[in-house]
């Protein structure tokens, strides 16, 4: 039985043992898999992070290459090669359209009238917008392509034809810098198209999107149309500069004909010169009497004049153009010496021209302190005459009127005429200045006038508006007030009381002499208003004067 305890005991050691050990190697299972959940979790933390570093560098990418595009945009901005270019593109989208409408009519049936007769309209309307922009048919940039025409220029026969030759030259120098200029701007925008395309290359392999491929397949196309409008503009500018330069040369060696045939005229005048000044030398000792001298003078005069012209006339008979030039210098002289006749002519045609003068209107010329105002009666090739009325100007400056004036017109460009009849504007504003004096009621008085003119000016102010609203269609107007004004001003002798109002252009003066008394009898009924006008005080004292005192001295 002892042993049976003991076996049981032992026994019972070795389950609990192994009970434990089973338990042991459960809880490290158990953390293993903690740790691996944990390593796996931190592993997709740290993928997150490095895609999201990948995401940033990404954006900061695209970024970059479109502010790269941004910045080859900005200097493509305005470019006038790539607006030629968009005509060339319209041109060939036009003619595209075009054929698909002849194509679709033909398709139409015969009997769907309407339908061909919208087709035929659309067509028409493609061809006039092809006609529009037909310079670009095979051209990108359109007639740049070519190089200015080198225009043929006529041997060179006279010393006048030195000048003409320099210009021609000149300009031949230009126009070769011109279509050189062409080559380096074509140059570089190819240039800067190759950036923009790699930009947008780079932009599509970091970001595929459809737009970037567009973008990709027309820059492409753009580009190689630049490098083949290249190819062209340089194997032509290279050409063209080579046949200027030929040109050029051919016009440098006449010019030095022409020079060294100057240059032996001038000898002969020269020695013509001396021969004559020593014969006249040798002449004067053989004639005592200055008469005989004189005459003989005037006769040697007279024939080197003579064999001087024949000489030049011989030297350049064969340039008719000489002959031109010769009257063109004649008639510059007459157009010297006759001034003020062609700038009258040249006057009439600005008037007749532009409108600014017309027979009836009234004006106003000022020169030299004299001031003319009339009404146009005639206006020539020469002159314009004017017919003096009695106006404002003719009370406080002339004087006297009814005069006839006649205006050359040139005036026009030299002196003041103003027009107060000018583009349908039949009025004027005028003015009544009274002075009342300073206790008086100012305030009452602006009124009683303000009142008194809209009473007599109503007439020409309902005018002067219509007439102003027809003007803004030729005109700037901006301040258009119509209605009578008023001021006040303080001055040194009293408040003037300055009255404004609209009146008849050609009877000024009888509006004026009308309110005037109005305006000065509504003053004077006012027991508050009084009229200033200039007073002299005199003091009489018919006393013995005293004589002054002497001050003692302090």
């Amino acid at each position: 039985m002892k042993n049976i305890f003991k076996l049981l005991l032992v026994a019972f050691f070795v389950t609990s043992s192994f009970a434990q050990k089973d338990l042991s190697e459960t809880v490290v299972n158990k953390l293993s898999d903690i740790e691996a959940i944990e390593e796996k979790r931190l592993k997709e933390i740290e993928e997150e992070k490095l895609k999201q570093k990948e995401a940033e560098e990404k954006r900061a990418k695209i970024t970059e290459i479109k502010n790269r595009i941004d910045a080859i945009d900005s200097e493509l901005k305005n470019n006038i090669l790539l607006k030629r270019y968009s005509n060339y593109d319209a041109y060939r989208r036009i003619s595209s359209e075009l054929d698909d409408l002849k194509d679709t009519v033909e398709k139409v049936n015969p009997k769907n009238e309407d339908k061909i007769f919208q087709l035929n309209n659309k067509i028409r309307i493609k061809e006039n917008e092809l006609e529009l922009i037909a310079e670009y048919k095979g051209s990108p940039i359109g007639s740049l392509i070519n190089p200015p025409e080198i225009e043929s220029y006529e041997s060179i026969t006279n010393p006048f034809g030195i000048i003409n030759a320099l210009s021609y030259i000149k300009k031949l120098e230009n126009n070769k810098k011109q279509f050189s200029s062409i080559e380096e701007r074509i140059s570089e925008i190819t240039n800067l198209l190759d950036e923009k395309l790699y930009a947008y290359v780079d932009l599509y392999n970091t970001d595929p999107k459809p737009e970037y491929k567009e973008e990709i397949n027309f820059l492409d196309k753009e580009k190689k149309d630049f490098h083949m409008v290249l190819e062209i503009v340089s194997t032509t500018e290279e050409v063209y500069t080579r046949k200027i330069e030929q040109v050029i040369l051919e016009t440098k060696s006449q010019i030095s004909n022409q020079v060294e045939k100057i240059f032996n005229i001038a000898m002969i005048i020269v020695s013509l010169f001396i021969i004559t000044f020593l014969i006249k030398l040798a002449l004067k000792k053989y004639f005592s009497q200055n008469e005989n001298y004189y005459m003989t003078n005037k006769v040697i005069n007279f024939f080197v004049v003579f064999f001087i012209m024949i000489i030049i006339l011989f030297s350049y008979i064969d340039n008719v153009s000489y002959v031109v030039t010769i009257l063109g210098f004649a008639s510059a002289g007459i157009a010297i010496a006759l001034k003020d006749w062609f700038m009258s002519l040249f006057g009439w045609m600005v008037i007749v021209t532009s409108g600014s003068i017309h027979v009836g209107d009234r004006i106003k010329v000022t020169r030299n302190g004299l001031e003319v105002v009339g009404d146009v009666l005639d206006i020539s090739l020469f002159k314009i005459t004017v017919r003096e009325d009695i106006t404002l100007t003719s009370y406080t400056v002339n004087r006297r009127t009814g005069r006839i004036f006649f205006i050359p017109n040139n005036y026009i460009f030299s002196e003041m005429i103003a027009n107060y009849t000018h583009s349908g504007l039949r009025t004027v504003w005028d003015g009544i200045d009274i002075t009342i004096t300073f206790d008086s009621n100012h305030k009452k008085a602006q009124h009683i006038a303000k009142e008194i003119l809209k009473h007599y000016s109503k007439g020409y102010t309902d005018i002067t508006r219509k007439q102003l609203s027809k003007m803004r269609s030729k005109y700037q107007l901006r301040a258009t007030g119509v209605e009578p004004r008023v001021y006040t001003f303080v001055e040194s002798y009293g408040i003037v009381i300055s009255s404004w109002y609209l009146t008849n252009s050609y009877a000024a003066l009888v509006l004026r002499s009308t309110m005037s008394p109005e305006i000065l009898e509504a003053f004077m009924k006012e027991d508050d208003i009084h009229i200033a006008y200039p007073t002299q005080t005199v003091n009489s004292n018919t006393g013995i004067r005293t004589p002054p005192i002497d001050l003692p001295d302090v």
